[in-house]
């Protein structure tokens, strides 16, 4: 069984979300983590997970909404609901904003803030943000860092931090060379997968909607870096994920 542990289901697929969930099931992903962006996104994405045991989401306000108050949205009763895993996707992001800095800091450092009090793991999104990135990140925090394609300097910092590293479409990408170099130093039992769907599609899937049906195919390309067989993945890949999640291991029983 795979997990795609990072997908956003509340945007809208054309075939529909049953849709999208039964091609995940035929494809051999068995349970899927709906991440929020905005912190309207939350109260839908939860309402998915409800109607369906198999998935689960993780409640967070991105960089790109600094006009939102945190304390609004990641209430006790969100995050304290058994199908609530974490708290994501959050961080820093000035590829397009760079102006936005100090709000974007103290977003991020409010939601971190709430992840502690309820020790719950965070999902983080950083572009063009490393160094903020590695001062905000202490060691108070734990969690995965979402899609992720910044350097191995990093990686070195947040793998002696504790966290994981989520690795979605982009590997498979022909000029993502360097981000599978570092795939290749990060060791096995610190990688999760996902899709971001609707974004990122893999290989041969590229110019679609993402859905996380195509988390194989990440599957697939990290098997052959890592040189294992897929089955063998699979099950490590799961571990990482109860690991990472400890919630998702109390909810499947």
């Amino acid at each position: 069984m795979f997990i795609d542990t990072h997908c956003h289901l509340t945007h809208e697929y054309e075939s529909g979300v049953d849709a999208v969930v039964a091609r995940a099931d035929d494809a051999g992903v068995k349970t899927l983590i709906c991440a929020t962006a905005e912190g309207t996104d939350i109260k839908p994405a939860l309402k998915i997970a409800e109607k369906y045991t198999n998935i689960f989401i993780t409640a967070g306000i991105h960089p790109d909404h600094i006009d939102l108050n945190p304390h609004d949205f990641l209430t006790d009763e969100i995050l304290n609901h058994p199908r609530v895993l974490g708290v994501g996707e959050i961080g820093l992001d000035y590829h397009y904003e760079p102006q936005t800095r100090d709000a974007q800091i103290k977003l991020f450092e409010t939601q971190l803030e709430i992840a502690r009090v309820h020790n719950m793991p965070v999902a983080i999104h950083t572009r063009d943000a490393d160094e903020d990135t590695v001062a905000i990140l202490t060691d108070k925090y734990h969690g995965v860092m979402h899609c992720f394609t910044s350097s191995w300097e990093l990686a070195k910092v947040m793998l002696d931090r504790g966290f994981y590293f989520s690795a979605s479409g982009i590997l498979t990408f022909k000029n993502a060379e360097s981000i599978r170099e570092t795939f290749v130093k990060i060791p096995m039992d610190r990688i999760v997968i996902e899709t971001d769907s609707p974004y990122c599609a893999p290989v041969p899937y590229r110019g679609k909607v993402c859905e996380p049906a195509f988390v194989i195919e990440t599957a697939k390309v990290l098997a052959q870096i890592k040189k294992l067989q897929i089955e063998e993945l699979e099950t490590i890949l799961f571990e990482n994920t109860k690991r990472l999640y400890p919630k998702i291991s109390v909810a499947n029983g």
